[in-house]
């Protein structure tokens, strides 16, 4: 076995082979417990996460504004609220590529700008073209900063610890969705559309700067042959450790993480090793974001367009179905650990099935039915949206991790895309009853897809889980 170093190590040490240091950071970062170091990049990217929840959303509660003013059909609606997911799809693949090159954080910063920039260019929409292309490069920034901050927050911590830390750093993306969802009740009434944007520039101000307290990733370092780099991150984390807790346990390597491999090559989805893992990974993104964003997306606009509630009313009620989503967000964050990824999300598919086939059967006829149900609906598949960033990490080793969890998100934005095209579509041919449906058949294949084909991922090490 693997002799490593103690948390004493120099950083002017002579640098191992690639396999090797890669194995040896691994192990020192895996008995680490929760530095205050590491407790703060996830914070500082758990800000940026939480505006790009925030923005993902904002159109949401702009929309029954803008469907009066601009005078715009369902289908533009869908169209409109479809195109952030649809750049969403291009910025995950592409930002998942470039992680893997330059590295988490260069990738995390140009991502922050570009979605911030195209929150000023939206203020100067002027018709649902101009709307939809603003968007779309909008949704190209947002989509490439989840999947590259959940590979970099995953990759600096333990098994032991990993899903109760990571999640409660997605369950910062909800909260921009509630943030968006207070927001547009209390000030677009009264100050029109464009206030959703204009609260969405305060990225800029605040994640800049902090930038600069962050760290690159020990693993990806390790694993680009920078040796020296990660090393001292490493040592620095130990000895902020220790000032704490007392002396650290020597770290174990795991024997197998000494033959695989070094070389980023993203054929390897589709290798004999991953290829049901990528598959299985990329049904879960779509089935749960078909739906979710489906009913998120197009709820302030049903409640005001097809029931007729006032302007403020309509908002409130989308806030409330988000208000849910995060109630049970935190719940499966503090129990995902002890449950395991796989049998939560065969349970959340089928239980959000069930109001959505009583809204199918009752046929959504107040707005009242319809809050209940779909925020009962929405809250349980909530817990695996959220969650599935956490799962897609922990598939992939760290060669590969970045672009993995992208072109699996790529299926988030597909979904996403999806769902509210499919709702503007569907009420115009055939009625809203139809909609919820659709959606519960949707949800229980994704139940089907995780008990017969999901891998259970709990309690192991990133390193035990991918050759």
């Amino acid at each position: 076995m693997l002799t490593t170093a103690s948390a004493a190590t120099p950083a002017s040490a002579a640098a191992p082979s690639p396999i090797h240091a890669q194995a040896e950071i691994g192990a020192r970062l895996e008995r680490l417990p929760i530095t205050r170091q590491v407790f703060w990049a996830r914070n500082i990217v758990g800000a940026a996460t939480f505006f790009d929840g925030y923005t993902v959303i904002a159109i949401a509660y702009a929309m029954p504004v803008l469907v009066r003013e601009w005078s715009l059909t369902p289908t533009q609606v869908g169209a409109i609220l479809s195109a952030g997911y649809a750049g969403q799809l291009v910025g995950a693949v592409f930002f998942g590529w470039l992680a893997e090159r330059i590295g988490r954080l260069h990738v995390l910063l140009f991502t922050i700008l570009l979605f911030v920039s195209m929150d000023i260019a939206c203020l100067f929409a002027g018709g649902a073209l101009a709307m939809m292309a603003f968007r779309f490069i909008q949704g190209i920034g947002t989509g490439g900063e989840v999947p590259v901050a959940s590979a970099y927050i995953n990759e600096l911590i333990g098994s032991n610890k990993r899903g109760k830390f990571f999640l409660l750093y997605e369950v910062m993306f909800l909260l921009g969705l509630l943030a968006a969802g207070g927001i547009g009740y209390f000030l677009v009434p009264a100050y029109g559309w464009k206030t959703m944007f204009l609260v969405g520039l305060i990225p800029a101000g605040i994640l800049i700067p902090l930038r600069f307290f962050m760290f690159e990733s020990p693993r990806w370092l390790a694993s680009k042959g920078r040796y020296a780099q990660a090393d001292a991150i490493v040592s620095r984390l130990e000895r902020s450790a220790e000032q704490r807790h007392g002396p650290l346990p020597a770290p174990v390597v795991d024997p197998s993480a000494l033959t695989r491999k070094t070389r980023s090559d993203w054929r390897e989805l589709f290798g004999p090793v991953y290829l049901k893992r990528t598959l299985v990974i990329w049904a879960l993104w779509f089935c749960s974001y078909l739906v979710a964003n489906g009913i998120i997306t197009w709820l302030p606009t049903l409640y005001r367009e097809h029931f007729g509630l006032p302007l403020q009313q309509s908002i409130a009620f989308g806030f409330l179905t988000s208000f849910a989503g995060v109630i049970a967000a935190v719940i499966c964050a503090l129990s995902i650990d002890k449950v395991g990824r796989k049998r939560w999300y065969a349970w959340a598919f089928a239980a959000a099935s069930v109001p959505l086939l009583a809204l199918a059967v009752l046929g959504g006829t107040s707005a009242l039915q319809v809050l209940a149900f779909a925020a009962l609906a929405y809250a349980a598949v909530q817990t695996i949206t959220f969650s599935l960033y956490l799962y897609s990490a922990e598939l992939y080793p760290t060669r590969i991790r970045a672009i993995g969890t992208g072109v699996g998100s790529a299926w988030l934005r597909l979904g996403s895309a999806s769902g509210p095209m499919l709702v503007g579509a569907v009420i115009a041919g055939l009625g809203i009853r139809y909609v919820f449906a659709i959606f519960a058949a949707v949800l229980l294949v994704g139940a089907l897809i995780t008990v017969f084909f999901a891998l259970e991922t709990k309690g192991k090490s990133l390193e035990e889980l991918s050759p």
